[in-house]
């Protein structure tokens, strides 16, 4: 049995694929999309316990697909966990907070950093 669902959304394939590989051994069923603007439609079908989140991709940036996530009765309850190679957390805390983003996690990354992160906010929710 899955430790839980993830859905990661990135648009860098390889790095998808590194960190899938990564949660998939670490007992997770992950779902991965490279393409931003179909987190609603895919978080609505799957039901993740959590979404990690890049913040910085083509279409739509992670900020924008967090907020569209609250606006949803399906996914407005999933937690969001940010990860970026740009930006700060403290630059963009306020931002994270209305967007309803839980954590951030800076890339490169352990990635123990990265399943901590999912455990807590799966068992905090």
């Amino acid at each position: 049995m899955a430790k839980g669902r993830v859905l990661i959304v990135d648009d860098d394939k390889e790095f998808l694929e590194e960190l899938k590989e990564t949660l998939d051994l670490s007992g997770y069923e992950v779902i991965c999309i490279e393409d931003s603007r179909k987190v609603q439609d895919t978080a609505g079908l799957t039901s993740p316990d959590v979404i990690v989140l890049d913040l910085k991709m083509n279409d739509m940036n992670g900020f924008e697909v967090a907020e569209e996530l609250k606006r949803f009765t399906s996914t407005v309850g999933i937690p969001v966990i940010a990860m970026t190679g740009f930006f700060r957390e403290d630059e963009h805390k306020p931002l994270m907070n209305i967007c309803g983003i839980k954590t951030c996690i800076k890339k490169p990354f352990n990635p123990l950093d990265v399943i901590a992160a999912i455990e807590a906010a799966i068992h905090d929710f």
